[in-house]
């Protein structure tokens, strides 16, 4: 389905997915060996850095919240009922200096959900906190996981 957002927006000689900016859902669970679990997608190899792990997500339209976008494209695109998730947090991971954005969008759900792949996924799973870092991950994703890692270890601790 086509949303008003889709487009690449040209800046810092990069280009970006997403007219009105992107967002994707970082979906969390306990798995069953007491670890935290992270939804991670297997970007097709057609995609945008594909056969790279990354987020579900993608282009927000022009009516949407950063939140309404990262729910929407996990649905489309993993098959995740949005009244699965629990968001416990919306934080802005990349902004260009045109103003592109994307918004990495914390949520949880009480156990790993069953996950459908569209045509945009090589490949969905669950994978441990501690082990994200050991993929080959889509190079945005890379770079903004360290700093998701402290926010999640914060949230975490107020837990």
């Amino acid at each position: 389905m086509r949303g008003d957002g889709d487009g690449w927006v040209f800046d810092e000689g990069a280009r970006y997915w997403g007219l009105h900016g992107a967002a994707g859902l970082l979906l969390r669970a306990p798995l069953p060996d007491g670890e935290v679990g992270v939804l991670l997608q297997h970007r097709a190899a057609w995609s945008h850095q594909g056969g790279t792990w990354g987020l579900p997500g993608g282009a927000r339209d022009s009516h949407e919240t950063a939140v309404d976008t990262a729910i929407r494209e996990a649905g489309e695109e993993a098959g995740i009922r949005p009244g699965d998730v629990s968001v416990v947090a919306a934080l802005v991971t990349h902004r260009t200096v045109g103003g592109w954005t994307y918004t990495t969008v914390i949520a949880d759900v009480e156990r790993p959900v069953l996950t459908t792949a569209n045509g945009e996924s090589a490949e969905l799973r669950w994978v441990p906190e501690a082990h994200v870092a050991t993929l080959p991950l889509h190079p945005a994703f890379g770079s903004a996981w360290p700093g998701l890692r402290e926010r999640i270890a914060a949230l975490d601790s107020t837990t």
